[in-house]
């Protein structure tokens, strides 16, 4: 099978499998740099031993760090269980070391100075709901206004990491402010637009972020996903149970069952959001 055919049978069954965008450009990204390794080698038959020196490769020659190495292996998994079909020695699923590092995380202190910091009125929204509702930043710019349930005080997230849905809480702190932001950009589809509509940048999110920071002197290294992480570790502190944070971050290791079955719109309207306590 020629390399295009290959590449474009690899991308067509990813998408056939509801694979996410983000994951479907993943692992193109790493078939792609898998098939030069093999291409500049001038390797004609793939065994163990190939698979092997490449994941090693990736590891010792291209310094991959623990997430990319996974990733790697998951891509080439997919290309030989569900492309090519094939059998080969080699154990796809090896366990590795996971790495003991905890992400830094923000004093409620620090988040509110942050946020209070940032004069734009649409930059402070943004920023705000992230830490308020523990978003990633992909699921920030993907809000439409139609998520927000003022009613419920609940925000449906829509096709978040591994395409599953989820019920957040609206703090009514950051209602007030939504509402005022509302008021004067008036958004039409998305909750937060770029100035000629349309999603707006998560590029342009990690700057407003990164210039706050700057601005109050925060030393500790910190992004606009350690909002998410501060979140989640300020809940655990004021003393939300576990299984709800598990919930309301949408992690990749609770049940697939349906978000509703676990938790429903009452449940979270009675969490109350941290960002209420400011």
């Amino acid at each position: 099978m020629k390399r295009a055919e290959l590449i474009d049978k690899y991308s067509k069954l990813l998408h056939i499998k509801n694979y996410s965008t983000k994951t479907e450009k993943s692992y193109l990204h790493h078939l792609d740099l898998f098939l030069n390794f093999l291409s500049s080698n001038k390797i004609k038959v793939i065994d163990q031993n190939v698979l092997l020196n490449y994941f090693n490769y990736l590891k010792q020659t291209k310094n991959f760090s623990y997430s990319s190495v996974k990733q790697a292996l998951a891509s080439i998994r997919f290309l030989f269980l569900d492309v090519l079909k094939k059998e080969v020695d080699f154990d796809f699923f090896i366990k590795m070391k996971k790495p003991n590092s905890l992400p830094n995380i923000l004093t409620t202190e620090e988040v509110k100075s942050i946020i209070n910091s940032i004069e734009n009125l649409k930059h402070r929204a943004i920023i705000s709901t992230i830490y308020s509702c523990g978003l990633r930043i992909s699921e920030a710019v993907n809000l439409e206004i139609k998520d927000i349930d003022s009613k419920a005080m609940t925000i449906k997230i829509v096709n978040a990491k591994g395409k599953n849905d989820r019920i957040v809480m609206l703090s009514e702190k950051l209602l007030e402010l939504l509402r005022k932001y509302f008021k004067e950009y008036r958004p039409k589809i998305y909750l937060f637009e770029g100035q000629n509509g349309g999603k707006y940048s998560a590029r342009s999110i990690q700057q407003i972020f990164n210039n706050a920071v700057k601005k109050i002197k925060i030393k500790k290294k910190v992004t606009v996903h350690s909002l998410r992480h501060s979140f989640a570790s300020h809940l655990l502190d004021s003393g939300t149970d576990i299984r709800f944070i598990q919930e309301l971050l949408g992690h990749k290791h609770l049940s697939t069952t349906q978000i509703y079955t676990h938790i429903n719109p009452a449940s979270v309207k009675k969490i109350k959001s941290p960002f209420d306590s400011f």
